[in-house]
């Protein structure tokens, strides 16, 4: 490739603390960051979140890069086969200020400054402003710069192509759906539905006839999905029972529930796994904390556990829903409050399994779609012998600034780990929690 073809790509902070290795991503093309992520990530290097790792990361494979090299040099990454890298110290501006047109001489606008130094002085190049944050890239377009969000780790069109795990079919014969029906197991080739990959669920109709059913990748067969009631909570629709096949199935150890609000992702999830307490040391519900308005918690009056409580309410109301299923005679509620004093289950934020290894736990992630791809891995990576991992949540309602409905780490995971016989996805569509809820999904 000519040297004019190949582009120059300038990371900001927020490509790093997504993606540590983000610079070798870029094939044989040049890599730059400005100083001033360099300054930020030092910000970050102490911690204990996935980001504050990310830093520290990058920031020891930065120093194995350099060596003995000069980083405002061009520095070659791997060979031939990739391109080089470079920090931008120095401005070269003779037009153009950003801290001059946006009045404002903080990070973002030293970066918007590096990058338009290399687009003067590489006037044969492309030069690119790789970033997560939308805001800097509208800033960048509108200084005349071509700006990328970094699409590594993504899923292209998640509204129209993201697995939903099952298949509905319209016009299925009637008598097949009957023979499933009175035998309970067949032979998918039997059937006359093409073998799917991994678990994989059906709802088969013909007119006012229906069945639901799970393909199971180890026997090769369709077999009937039953609907039932697990801890006072039963499923309100076709999509909800194969949610609940998938997460009392002891042989899938993965699960992901997609869907909007009041579809009953967590609910399901956390009845499904209080039945089935006694094949588990410890039910362990979590989610990642991300404040509001993106303002550190500390901000927050009160200790620790007062600052966190109300990030985690709507998981205690979710468990408070199930032991309002029963009577008050009925023991079952006592016997909650029981596993909840001897910590058989435990409603924690995420960041306090860090250093954990999850051994025969059934383990649930509420809201994922708020973390990375990375952080993802690496709570699926701590699961020790026996454990089972649900991750639900909504891949269009995203709370972290860095993240989208094609990067965060519930989208990924769906993707990436579909066809495997570990694991099973549904996607939840019919809200189930209030007709005014549904309404506001609809219309809003």
């Amino acid at each position: 490739m000519k040297k004019k073809d190949r582009k120059i790509f300038v990371l900001d902070t927020s490509v790093i603390l997504y993606d540590h290795s983000a610079i070798e991503n870029f094939e044989e093309h040049d890599v730059a960051i400005p100083i001033q992520v360099l300054e930020e990530l030092d910000t970050f290097k102490k911690g204990n979140d996935t980001i504050n790792y990310e830093a520290r990361e990058f920031i020891r494979h930065l120093d194995n890069i350099a060596q003995r090299d000069v980083l405002t040099d061009w520095i070659p990454l791997n060979g031939a086969t990739h391109g080089k890298f470079k920090v931008v110290a120095k401005h070269d501006l003779n037009g153009v200020d950003a801290t001059k047109v946006f009045d404002d001489a903080k990070a973002d606008h030293q970066i918007l400054n590096a990058t338009l130094t290399l687009q003067r002085q590489n006037k044969d190049r492309t030069v690119v402003l790789v970033s997560k944050d939308i805001a800097l890239r509208l800033k960048a377009k509108s200084l005349n710069i071509v700006a990328e969000d970094y699409l590594t780790g993504k899923v292209r069109d998640v509204r129209e192509k993201l697995y939903t795990g099952r298949t509905s079919i319209e016009d299925f014969s009637e008598d097949l759906i009957d023979s499933l029906f009175e035998r309970g197991s067949m032979q998918v080739e039997d059937v006359g539905i093409e073998r799917p990959k991994g678990n994989h669920f059906f709802i088969l109709k013909h007119k006012k006839k229906s069945i639901l059913a799970k393909f199971d990748p180890r026997s090769g067969t369709l077999n009937r999905v039953e609907k039932h009631s697990v801890f006072g909570i039963g499923p309100k629709n076709a999509e909800q029972a194969l949610a609940m096949a998938a997460l009392l199935d002891p042989e899938i150890k993965l699960v992901t529930l997609q869907g909007a609000a009041g579809t009953g992702k967590t609910l399901l999830a956390l009845a499904c796994a209080l039945e089935q307490r006694r094949e588990y040391r410890q039910i362990y519900v979590t989610r990642p904390v991300v404040p509001l308005s993106n303002k550190d918690i500390g901000y927050l009056p009160g200790d620790i556990q007062s600052k966190l409580d109300p990030y985690m309410q709507p998981l205690w109301d979710n468990l408070k829903l199930i032991k309002g299923q029963f009577e008050k005679h009925d023991g079952t509620p006592k016997r909650i409050d029981e596993m909840l004093e001897n910590e058989k289950i435990s409603i924690a934020p995420l960041a306090y399994i860090r250093g954990r290894s999850l051994s025969n736990i059934f383990f649930i992630v509420d809201e994922a779609q708020n973390l990375t791809p990375l952080e993802v891995k690496t709570v699926i990576s701590r699961a020790g012998e026996g454990t089972k991992i649900v991750f639900t949540g909504d891949v269009h309602q995203i709370d972290s600034p860095f993240l989208d409905s094609e990067s965060n780490g519930l989208s990924y995971l769906i993707d990436k780990a579909k066809g495997d016989p570990l694991f099973a996805h549904i996607t939840l569509e019919k809200g189930e929690r209030s007709p005014l809820a549904n309404l506001a999904n609809e219309l809003l």
